[in-house]
């Protein structure tokens, strides 16, 4: 008898496949899929599962380029009739950068869970059976509908544009410290205690690699700004100090970039709070705005990164990117 419930598992790797390895003390990748989804004991009754393998690496291996990758083969199995929605299973470290990759570019009705864990298997408490078994039961769930790409990790259910990882080691490490979760996953089941109002949608098959990221400090200068220009560069993220400023030594390379038609997103380097052209000073959000600079509301530095490299991708027209970050 066939089940109501199909759920596409799409594998990429990280800690959730992973073992200590005697040898060299160190977890390496060493799970197959089969093996995880047999730790989810009595899943057999909520849905049926298909297992995809994409790929088995730690996420700091994984490319932009495989992040489309990701997307285009999620999208092909959205479309299938007998699928009711898609997990994929992903390492922590750059697993906020995919989620947010695969919600800005895909259209689609049905759930897309994103999961990970942060104990490997050999570890007491291993948390990627008990992660994946939240996530599946989140991706049956007609509540989870039309809620973009989630991320289920601890019981909790975030909006992939809002989570962020915000500790090294605590399995409750993925949050949203601006709005906090949308829900959570409680007898195997999903209650959803808020909504996402707007999302934007970036329709490309295609990504633009050479976007920088900078981090604001005291006392810097233009260097790195002038390294990404002259090495061909095509966008820039500056995650500035505070309400969006930054010191007055970086306004020649700002100028610069922007002259030479490098678009410069700025955000901020604190966690949570968006960014605004209040302060007039030279460097300040409003002498930034003056000279063409895009405000990136309250992403962190690497979503919006991963934003322009999307945007840059369909337009280099600096009031189109500005609509889509700013609006």
């Amino acid at each position: 008898m066939a089940h109501e419930n199909k759920v596409a598992i799409i594998f990429t790797g990280g800690t959730i496949s992973m073992k200590i390895d005697p040898r060299i003390h160190a977890a390496i990748p060493a799970l197959s899929s089969e093996e995880i989804v047999a730790m989810v004991t009595n899943i057999e009754k909520f849905a049926e599962i298909e297992i995809i393998n994409f790929a088995n690496l730690p996420s700091p291996h994984i490319t932009p380029e495989m992040m489309m990758e990701l997307a285009k083969l999620v999208k092909e199995t959205l479309k299938r009739d007998d699928i009711t929605g898609v997990v994929v299973s992903h390492g922590t470290d750059t697993l906020e950068e995919t989620a947010f990759l695969l919600d800005l570019t895909i259209k689609s009705e049905k759930p897309i869970v994103v999961v990970g864990a942060m104990r490997n298997s050999s570890e007491l408490g291993y948390d990627g059976s008990s992660n994946l078994a939240a996530a599946i039961c989140t991706a049956i769930s007609k509540n989870a509908r039309n809620k973009g790409v989630l991320v289920v990790m601890n019981n909790e259910v975030n909006a992939a544009s809002e989570v962020t990882k915000t500790n090294t080691l605590t399995l409750d490490t993925f949050k949203s410290p601006e709005f906090g979760p949308l829900g959570i996953v409680d007898n195997d089941e999903v209650i959803f205690y808020r909504d996402i109002i707007s999302r934007k949608h970036i329709e490309t098959e295609s990504i633009e690699t050479k976007v920088g990221l900078i981090k604001c400090c005291p006392g810097m200068e233009s260097d790195i700004l002038d390294f990404y220009i002259d090495n061909d560069y095509k966008g820039i993220v500056i995650e500035a100090l505070g309400r969006g400023n930054i010191p007055p030594a970086m306004v020649e390379g700002v100028k610069k970039a922007i002259y030479r038609g490098i678009p410069i997103v700025v955000v901020s380097r604190c966690p949570t709070g968006r960014v605004l052209d209040t302060y007039g000073y030279e460097g300040g959000g409003k002498h930034l705005r003056s000279l063409g600079v895009i405000f990136g509301n309250n992403l962190p530095g690497q979503k919006a990164r991963i934003k322009l490299m999307l945007a840059l991708s369909i337009t280099k027209d600096f009031q189109t990117i500005r609509e889509l970050f700013e609006n």
